[in-house]
């Protein structure tokens, strides 16, 4: 299974939240690869705390390198042997593998997207589906040469028949959502670029849900999680409760108006905390010392969960 990742704005939390992701399905049992397409800024490593190449790796073995064939193959971690955060190597014998397929250090977004690029990366894909269970593709944010690649990739021969996702995230603002909607829906966005690639425009959009980011806990229906931790309730004058109930069913109308509607969204992830100060891996290990929230992991293991299940990909 491919899962692709991408956002049309930076701060979405999108990289953050498919680590915490893929992180989840390995401790449900999933051999995953993650590979850091995001070329201009390659941080997995970082969130998985691996300092080795928290920039990405150097001496040109990375994926970008591998895509414009200056390397051979492309440079993998594994996650739990390499991380420098103790507990997260202990991620248990009933887990998966976790293996980081980083960017280059210093690398660039591409320029354009040619033939022998978008070949390279079926090779790429092709193998890593092979032997991985899920494989997760950080895209970069907006209108990239690195989705473009993806959407190119994934309609060829090789891969037009596998079980390719994609994750469009955002967070719980109008800018966001109609960022979002334009991505998808919009003038040289994902179903035009798609479409163009040779994509069935019905399909993909089937193959394609939203992911809202720090939502307030008034906003957190959508992820099929009724109750809140009280520990992750804002503590709000009756006023600014009234006022932020408001705004979210504004914003629940914006979204509906422009296709992001209930229907369409994996799930929600809740305001933590933890993550406005330190992007990192949710682990067990951080709620059970209440530094973490349990409804943060909760919702993490929820999209996981979805992420896998057939029944929650059936055709809208």
């Amino acid at each position: 299974m491919l899962i692709f990742s991408t956002s049309d704005k930076g701060g979405t939390g999108r990289s953050v939240t498919s680590c915490n992701i893929a992180y989840r399905l390995c401790l449900a049992g999933l051999n995953v690869a993650y590979v850091d397409f995001d070329f201009g800024s390659p941080t997995a490593g970082a969130l998985f705390e691996i300092s080795a190449v928290e920039r990405g790796v150097p001496g040109n073995r990375g994926v970008h390198s591998y895509l414009l064939g200056e390397s051979g193959t492309a440079h993998r971690v594994d996650v739990g042997s390499a991380t420098d955060r103790p507990q997260l190597r202990r991620i248990g014998p009933r887990a998966g593998r976790l293996v980081l397929v980083p960017g280059d250090e210093g690398g660039a977004e591409f320029l354009t997207c040619d033939n022998a690029v978008v070949t390279r990366c079926a090779e790429l894909l092709v193998g890593l589906e092979q032997e991985f269970k899920v494989v997760i593709v950080d895209l970069s944010a907006g209108r990239s040469v690195a989705l473009e690649i993806a959407l190119k990739t994934t309609a060829m021969p090789q891969l037009r028949h596998r079980v390719a996702r994609w994750l469009i995230f955002h967070r719980w603002t109008r800018q966001h959502i109609l960022a979002a909607a334009g991505l998808v829906h919009g003038a040289h966005g994902l179903l035009d670029t798609g479409v163009a690639a040779g994509h069935d425009k019905d399909a993909l959009l089937d193959s394609l849900r939203y992911v809202r980011t720090a939502v307030a806990e008034t906003g957190a229906e959508p992820a099929g999680r009724a109750e809140a931790d009280a520990a992750n309730r804002l503590a709000l004058q009756a006023p600014q409760d009234t006022w932020i109930r408001e705004q979210d069913a504004i914003l629940k109308r914006l979204a509906s108006a422009n296709h992001l509607g209930t229907i369409t969204v994996l799930g929600v992830t809740p305001i933590e905390p933890v993550l406005q100060w330190r992007e990192q891996i949710v682990l067990d290990f951080d709620v059970n010392n209440k530094i973490a929230n349990e409804a943060t992991a909760r919702a993490y293991a929820e999209l996981a969960r979805r992420l896998t299940d057939n029944a929650t990909w059936e055709r809208l």
